[in-house]
């Protein structure tokens, strides 16, 4: 497995997604969205797993502002606006290879863990 956990060090949801591959020793690549962010290509290979962009914007998000931004701009602007603004993302965006879950999905993580076996 090949486990990229992108989110924030507050977020308690991406915490508890780094406990849980801890927990069974499975090696997790955080990387922090407030200190690098997240690329295109990533964001793009997560937003095509979960089920689109849309799909990755957090409603209840606090930075109201950048939420307004991003969810009433053209659609062809939308990504270079997330890109722009990481905090608008739901928390984690957990990555195996080609496939992501979004949020805290432990059902989903313990799915990957059993087809690896």
């Amino acid at each position: 497995m090949n486990i990229q956990i992108f989110g924030t060090k507050k977020s308690s949801d991406t915490r508890k997604a780094e406990r849980w591959f801890k927990e069974r020793r499975i090696r997790a690549q955080f990387i922090d969205l407030n200190e690098k962010g997240i690329s295109r290509g990533e964001l793009r290979s997560a937003a095509q797993a979960a089920g689109g962009l849309d799909a990755l914007i957090d409603p209840d998000c606090r930075d109201r502002d950048a939420l307004a931004m991003v969810q009433y701009i053209a659609p062809a602007q939308r990504e270079d606006a997330v890109l722009e603004r990481p905090q608008v993302l739901r928390q984690p965006i957990v990555r195996n290879g080609k496939k992501a879950a979004v949020g805290y999905r432990p059902e989903i993580y313990a799915a990957w863990q059993a087809e690896d076996v």
